[in-house]
């Protein structure tokens, strides 16, 4: 089948490129027969992967079937192996029988991004993630099997591998989650270990001693300048020699693209994200666009580019969908610019973070900046109502995550 469009991915990418395409089709008053587009994924889910650090992580989805249906975009069960340039073509596992071949006019590549595990041993039979839903269900279902253990060789104690922005809210949200499982009474132990010299490498040393305060006040210890040697059923050793005792693990330390960046034949950084224009166009490549993690893009004209984050995800999302619209119905692209940047860091039950500017200026803590990633974690990055004037409404690429 031919498609205008294609969105290869239901993150928030994906979603918005969805969402946006549409709603320039709407604009320009074609029918949706006229200009067909399609979501490809292997769910019509939205992952809300920001809060997997969360307890009940089974709970943190959210559905897409009944908004894809509502603004008109088909949705396209299985997952896009290849990807074929010349004949614009892309060739989908459906996992119920032989793969489907869709052909497009346009190709938006939206495929995220993958927790990258690096060649460490024992991380792959003992570590734990919260990087996608099915690992974050795994460290949850595993974290309540330990409260039927004795509470000896490390059964209390979570290690925590990186001490970046998820390692960080990990970290800080498990003494709380330790309390809930093994009584308010266990003796727990929640240890990050970060390779740097310091805390959140990439948070700046404006943010770097509120951070430490929460881990200080929390009981989190740190090991830094050190990293993870070796795992095994006994503990983690760590590259100075140290051994700690416990049976969980949490690696939280990289990511990557996720591998169809790789069908596309054109350049990539060291994550894996295709290079792109500032209308998120592969160059080079008919009919190739790319967003969200998938994308190395530049947010402004001062040297930023984009982060791998969800809320850079969202807003690029919404302008490559409108730009692989655009040129198929014959209108100007807007180019992808995103100068407003902001951090919002949990904290558990030290409160929050929230910080201001590529500087990290520190704009509030503690218990006002938690309402503010509450509502951020519960309501901003939803997916919209499945009515067609809203959905569509808040697809404008001005305006998503315009803070």
């Amino acid at each position: 089948m031919n498609y205008d469009a294609i969105i290869v991915g239901a993150g928030f990418a994906g979603m918005y490129a969805a969402l946006s395409a549409a709603r320039l089709r709407d604009i320009q008053g074609v029918s949706p027969e006229d200009f067909q587009i399609a979501l490809v994924a292997p769910q019509p889910t939205l992952v809300v992967r920001p809060r997997l650090y969360e307890p009940k992580p089974e709970t943190l989805t959210a559905p897409l079937l009944d908004v894809l249906k509502a603004i008109d975009v088909d949705y396209v069960q299985g997952s896009a192996e290849t990807v074929d340039a010349n004949s614009q073509t892309v060739q989908i596992a459906t996992g119920k029988g032989p793969r489907k071949s869709l052909a497009y006019d346009r190709l938006v590549v939206a495929t995220g991004s993958r927790l990258f595990r690096p060649n460490i041993p024992g991380l792959a039979e003992h570590g734990f993630s919260v990087d996608s839903l099915d690992d974050a269900v795994a460290l949850d279902e595993h974290l309540h099997g330990l409260a039927r253990r004795p509470a000896v060789n490390g059964r209390d104690t979570v290690v925590v591998a990186g001490g970046g922005f998820t390692g960080i809210e990990a970290a800080t949200e498990m003494p709380a989650r330790l309390r809930e499982i093994f009584g308010k009474d266990a003796k727990t132990r929640v240890i990050i270990v970060e390779r740097n010299s310091a805390i959140a490498p990439d948070m700046g040393a404006g943010a770097r001693p509120v951070i430490e305060d929460a881990l200080q006040k929390l009981g989190v210890e740190t090991r830094l300048g050190a990293g993870v040697a070796s795992l095994d059923s006994s503990g983690v050793t760590l590259s100075s020699g140290e051994h700690i005792e416990t049976e969980t693990v949490i690696w939280a330390a990289g990511i990557r693209a996720a591998p169809l960046t790789a069908q596309i034949p054109a350049e990539r950084d060291s994550f894996g994200r295709l290079l792109v224009d500032r209308d998120l166009r592969v160059p080079g490549i008919q009919g190739v666009f790319a967003t969200g993690d998938a994308a190395r893009a530049a947010c402004d004209d001062d040297g930023n580019y984009a982060l791998m984050s969800c809320q850079h995800a969202t807003r690029m999302g919404a302008f490559a969908g409108n730009n692989a619209a655009a040129e198929l119905l014959g209108v100007p692209t807007r180019p992808y610019h995103q100068e407003a940047y902001v951090t919002c860091l949990d904290l558990g039950e030290a409160g929050a973070l929230f910080t201001r500017g590529w500087e990290r200026k520190v704009e509030m803590v503690g218990d006002v900046a938690k309402k503010t990633k509450h509502e951020i974690n519960t309501v901003w990055i939803y997916p919209p109502k499945a009515e067609r004037a809203a959905a569509l409404a808040s697809a404008d690429p001005e305006r998503v995550t315009s803070l």
